[in-house]
């Protein structure tokens, strides 16, 4: 992904993220990454409320999420000093983030949202480690068992009691998941997060507006679908993209895949605190699993450095 240029690259990062090429300490990039995966987790929260709960319609979503991030961005980068110029972002991160939003909110229509999950991080993580190993990353055994744990932990999880996904939707969230990792691993590229963040939405709301014109005799406009599109755009999209962008700075391709395993768990401890749903031993089980797994792939890094 282009660096910024000029002036751009000196300024202060936005809320969260360090200033470009600030190298981040440990509990610093803990830090950062818990936040990001944290605001992935309301995406998929915002997401089923809005698909299931409201008259909303996929890509009226995706287009309202998609603008409101970009305008978030905007105010971020104008508060910074200034307008964003051409060098910030890039196009094929830009196509990858409408492909994993407008697949992401299209699958769940016909999804179960525990199969969405194992689908959608599944493709993630095989993604992300496929890239990681083709451009010559050596994992130690360490890592591969805490991936396979971590794996395990996501399907004991989201598997018991699901129906039989439906085909086409199914493909949507393989593709979604897919995209998703493409446009981290361009991520890995961004000198500065805040303005590569920025300039990947500004350069996908054209390909939002053309997604909600070609859908337009589908369209259903909800009020509330719309305020969970809004915060889903301008918070957990926006602002929770840059703290990403700026983690992955300093992450390894596999462990940034491994670690977005724990967005499943996050999103259903969120469903405990938010809409009572209750703690089942299967949780507390495959909790242990995908956060023990994580782990081990963090220390199996450590030991092969």
């Amino acid at each position: 992904m282009t660096a910024p240029q000029g002036h751009h690259a000196q300024r202060p990062a936005a809320a969260g993220a360090p200033a470009a090429g600030a190298p981040l300490s440990r509990s610093r990039l803990a830090a950062l990454t818990t936040l990001a995966l944290i605001a992935f987790a309301g995406n998929s929260l915002l997401c089923r409320l809005a698909l299931k709960t409201t008259a909303i319609d996929p890509a009226t979503f995706t287009s309202v999420r998609i603008v409101a991030a970009a305008a978030m961005l905007w105010l971020i980068q104008h508060g910074r000093g200034g307008a964003l110029r051409g060098g910030a972002g890039d196009w094929y991160a830009a196509f990858a983030l409408i492909v994993y939003a407008a697949a992401f909110s299209f699958a769940y229509v016909g999804l179960p949202a525990g199969t969405g999950a194992l689908l959608l991080f599944g493709a993630v993580q095989a993604s992300m480690i496929g890239y990681a190993l083709w451009s010559g990353e050596r994992l130690h055994p360490r890592q591969w068992l805490g991936m396979m744990l971590a794996l395990a932990g996501l399907v004991g999880l989201v598997l018991p009691g699901v129906a039989a996904p439906a085909p086409l939707s199914s493909l949507l969230m393989l593709a979604a998941g897919i995209a998703w990792g493409a446009y981290s691993l361009r991520g890995k590229r961004a000198a500065d997060p805040a303005a590569a963040t920025a300039g990947n939405f500004l350069r996908a709301v054209p390909f939002a507006a053309a997604l909600s014109v070609s859908m337009q005799a589908h369209l259903s406009v909800d009020r509330a679908g719309v305020i969970y599109a809004l915060v889903s755009g301008a918070i957990t999209s926006g602002l929770g993209y840059v703290i990403w962008y700026a983690a992955l700075k300093e992450l390894r391709a596999s462990s940034a895949a491994t670690v977005q395993l724990s967005v499943p768990l996050i999103a259903a401890l969120g469903g405990i605190a938010l809409l009572n749903e209750p703690l089942t031993p299967r949780l507390v089980a495959s909790a242990t699993a995908i956060l023990g797994g994580i782990a081990v792939v963090i220390v199996g890094k450590a030991k092969a450095a």
